[in-house]
């Protein structure tokens, strides 16, 4: 069996309560809120059910996806009850190490809260550390909704252009994101780091030592290992550019998705115009100056920078499709199947057009072409980050 120090997976984790969104609760939650059309934007704070329905009505309508903190526990909790939902295990990189697992690369976790659920639902192959010195339960709502949703109440009538989905959460111990003292002797024998969760910290003051610590720890890693941060949405937004200051000239690889991209550029970006693909990844590169810098859409996958990583894309790719099709439970006939499917068409001209206009420090991969009714749009992300780092555990950094 492989080595799980090899691979060190952070800094958070927790158990999420999946759902999926129907229009008949959603419709008598207006009702019975009194919501609008007109509130129907996002509020800047969630502090009760009535706010949690009125920013989930406001992405269904546009098809966005989103992470939010949610100032009431009880909301959270009371809308989840309103639905049929499942316990899985979330935080991307939880994720992405059951899918490195699945795959045949066991891992080590930096985690911050644990319970009997999470310990039940680990990978049997994964070492973990926590952080925490007790067990904690503080469950994420990840809420899903299908392409086509439509919700009529009142002066509401909005349809879902995309599928796509939302991250509501009030976690005490991610938000604090303490560090393992032992997290520099675990990062001595790694060949790969993943860097994600700061996104839910709130307070400035931690969020300031829990980074000088982090460098601290990360100056224990060899020569030749491999830095990944993965972006996410900040639950105090002013401490993205916070995060990217303190940990810059220790990542090598940088990923995030279309809606971190839009949010930094301010603007929408046409996914499928390779011109204004191309100045978007120009403008957040000289914004984000790492070695490599990776966008991961729903069409195709890119990296901007140093190093081949076309193949750590192709996995990610796959992978994250495969989840889109078949959820948790896919086999390794059903991954062959998907690799075998035609990419979509627009996404292998964009591809080819933008590697013609950006040139030879740009990979890009398309995505595929899928029709699949109930797709699962939870931890997309994570996986294409799993699917990478596979590439990256088991042939090295390019």
């Amino acid at each position: 069996m492989a080595d799980a120090s090899r691979v060190v997976l952070g800094l958070g984790g927790c158990v999420d309560y999946e759902l999926q969104l129907t229009a008949g609760v959603l419709e008598q939650l207006v009702a019975e809120h009194g919501i609008g059309a007109a509130e129907l934007t996002s509020p800047a704070r969630v502090t009760s059910e009535r706010d949690l329905v009125v920013s989930i009505l406001g992405y269904v309508a546009r098809g966005g996806g989103g992470e939010h903190f949610v100032a009431s526990a009880p909301a959270l909790s009371a809308f989840a009850n309103r639905f049929p939902h499942r316990e899985t295990l979330g935080g991307t990189s939880v994720r992405a190490g059951i899918l490195m697992s699945r795959l045949g690369v066991p891992s080590t976790l930096h985690l911050v809260s644990v319970n009997d659920t999470f310990r039940r639902l680990l990978p049997a192959d994964s070492e973990h550390t926590n952080s925490g010195t007790g067990d904690t339960f503080y469950p994420h709502l990840i809420v899903q909704y299908g392409k086509g949703l439509r919700v009529r109440a009142g002066d509401i009538d909005i349809t879902a252009p995309f599928p796509n989905r939302l991250i509501y959460v009030n976690d005490p111990a991610n938000g604090a994101m303490l560090l393992t003292d032992d997290l520099g002797d675990r990062l001595a024998d790694a060949d790969v780091f993943l860097i994600s969760g700061l996104n839910a910290m709130l307070d400035e003051a931690e969020l300031d030592e829990r980074l000088t610590a982090l460098k601290e720890h990360m100056r224990r890693l060899p020569p030749g290992a491999v830095t990944y941060f993965e972006d996410a949405a900040y639950h105090e937004p002013a401490f993205s550019r916070r995060v990217r200051d303190a940990l810059l000239d220790e990542i090598d690889v940088y990923g995030m998705n279309e809606d971190e991209l839009q949010s930094y550029l301010g603007r929408p970006v046409d996914l499928l115009s390779a011109e204004d693909v191309a100045d978007a990844l120009t403008a957040v590169h000289a914004l984000i100056p790492v070695p490599t810098l990776v966008l991961h859409t729903k069409y195709w996958a890119v990296s901007l920078g140093a190093g081949a990583y076309a193949d750590a894309l192709d996995t990610g790719t796959v992978m994250a499709a495969t989840r889109y099709c078949h959820g948790d439970d896919f086999t390794g006939e059903d991954v062959e199947r998907l690799r075998r499917l035609p990419r979509r068409p627009e996404s292998v001209a964009f591809a080819a057009a933008l590697r013609s206009r950006m040139g030879g420090n740009v990979d890009c991969v398309p995505g595929f072409a899928l029709d699949v009714q109930n797709p699962t749009t939870v931890g997309l992300g994570d996986t294409f980050v799993g699917g990478f780092l596979t590439e990256l555990a088991l042939k090295g950094h390019p």
